[in-house]
């Protein structure tokens, strides 16, 4: 067993230099001087023996009835899992999964051992980790089940039906760089076994984000988004990028990007959308645009209002673009960026809530029950 600290001299051709010591206070530490063959030397590998440091994380979830555990999605370490509210974190994923980056997670509110991740991200800056699709656990972390879409580099979001475990969509961004097949929603009645495309643009448009109406689950919102990321060059929007509805549980959609109050023409790009669970005709959506901002419904996505144009809430919008509804006061809204904001007028003034933390906010859990 290496001691608990150990020094490599790698200066020397022919042998190395190794001083040992026990490291704990109050213990003598005698040092011993062995020449190694360099045969022997060939087999030290570096490793990281600390300070821990964590990455980017863009997704997190609470769990609802347990308000001391929650998820958060390393961008290269996995899934990580507190049982104490967050005073310690512990890796759920190790040895059990064929990627590194978890871009999205889901609990179910009806059985919270049920929780699905996404792998990959969908926030395509210029270094981006791509995954190989979605993963079920059935007790609460423990284990995990590979469960599709390993075609897709990127999972966008993951939405469980609020009384339903068996009923989950999928937001697939798709391939990074080139047309794939495996792009917009998905659906499964069956907890995840098998998936059915409901809602397809074309092989260039991903999709980005999926709202939930959690007073009448049939309705869905969903926002597709025309984009690509490759080594030399991005893009951000097209023809294919959009804001649709479903009032059957996703089985047909209607577009509303053009609707009353929304950009008449001109290039969309990324969007956020949230439904007010406090009152299912207040719909938000954070839209990239020329003539962008957070727009307001207040007839469930029939017209719209721009409530918001500040830059702040839209700036770098590839890599931002994220809005959530509080779920008991329809004029409480969030929006993220480099800072997080909170609206309490329906989002035409904004305070920011960062609270001392670091500036890139991507994902934001609120407790249904007590938000």
């Amino acid at each position: 067993m290496l001691p608990l600290r150990y020094l490599l001299a790698l200066s020397v051709p022919a042998v190395v230099t190794l001083t040992i010591g026990v490291g704990l206070p109050g213990v003598s530490e005698p040092s011993a001087t062995t020449a190694l063959d360099t045969t022997l030397l060939s087999a030290y590998k570096w490793r990281n023996i600390g300070p821990d440091r964590g990455g980017r994380s863009i997704a997190a979830s609470g769990v609802r009835g347990r308000p001391k555990e929650a998820y958060f999605g390393a961008t290269g370490g996995g899934l990580w899992k507190t049982m104490d509210g967050g005073d310690n974190w512990a890796p759920v994923t190790d040895g059990q999964l064929t990627s590194a980056s978890v871009g999205a997670v889901a609990v179910s509110e009806s059985n919270p051992d049920i929780v699905f991740i996404g792998m990959g991200e969908t926030c395509i800056r210029g270094n981006i980790m791509p995954g190989d699709g979605v993963y079920k656990s059935a007790d609460a972390g423990k284990t995990w089940t590979h469960v599709g879409f390993k075609d897709s580099d990127g999972i966008s979001k993951i939405r469980i039906h609020p009384t339903n475990p068996d009923i989950i969509y999928v937001a697939s961004f798709g391939k990074y760089a080139v047309p794939s097949k495996e792009r917009g929603v998905f659906k499964s009645t069956d907890g995840g076994k098998t998936w059915k495309n409901v809602l397809y643009r074309d092989d260039k448009t991903g999709a980005i984000d999926i709202s939930i109406d959690a007073t009448n689950p049939n309705v869905l919102y969903a926002a597709m988004w025309e984009a690509y990321r490759k080594e030399y060059q991005m893009s951000s929007g097209g023809p294919g990028s959009g804001l649709f509805k479903s009032t059957d549980g996703g089985e047909h959609w209607t577009e509303i990007t053009r609707a009353k109050g929304l950009p008449a023409a001109g290039v969309v790009g990324r969007i956020g959308v949230a439904v007010s669970a406090a009152n299912a005709n207040r719909v938000y959506a954070l839209v990239e645009h020329d003539s962008g901002g957070l727009y307001k419904s207040d007839d469930a996505g029939a017209s719209w209002t721009l409530v918001n144009a500040n830059r702040d809430i839209r700036q770098r919008a590839f890599y931002y673009t994220h809005v959530y509804a509080d779920p008991k006061e329809q004029d409480v809204v969030y929006m993220q960026n480099t800072s997080m904001f909170r609206s309490k007028d329906g989002g035409k003034t904004t305070a920011t809530i960062n609270n001392g933390t670091h500036g890139d906010m991507h994902d934001l859990w609120i407790d249904p029950d007590a938000p």
